[in-house]
């Protein structure tokens, strides 16, 4: 259900097969290594208490609190 959905959508899932299902679906192994890099993204700006509890009020406020977390993740 959730492979219709995304294509009913007009996009296209990137989703690994279960190694036990009969029916495999095909898969893009570079847009999956994309969207892996985007995920690992998201969870390192999350291990950031502000970020992931989003104190911030206003959105101008939390766009920069997420962008001086991505800058303290780049100086790494």
């Amino acid at each position: 259900h959730l492979r219709q959905a995304i294509a009913a959508k007009g996009a296209l899932a990137v989703i690994p097969n279960n190694p036990s299902r009969a029916l495999k679906y095909p898969l893009d192994k570079h847009l999956y290594a994309q969207r892996h890099l985007v995920e690992c993204c998201f969870s390192k700006l999350k291990q950031f208490r502000r970020v992931a509890t989003r104190f911030e009020k206003t959105a101008r406020n939390y766009r920069a609190v997420v962008t001086l977390a991505a800058i303290v993740l780049w100086m790494r």
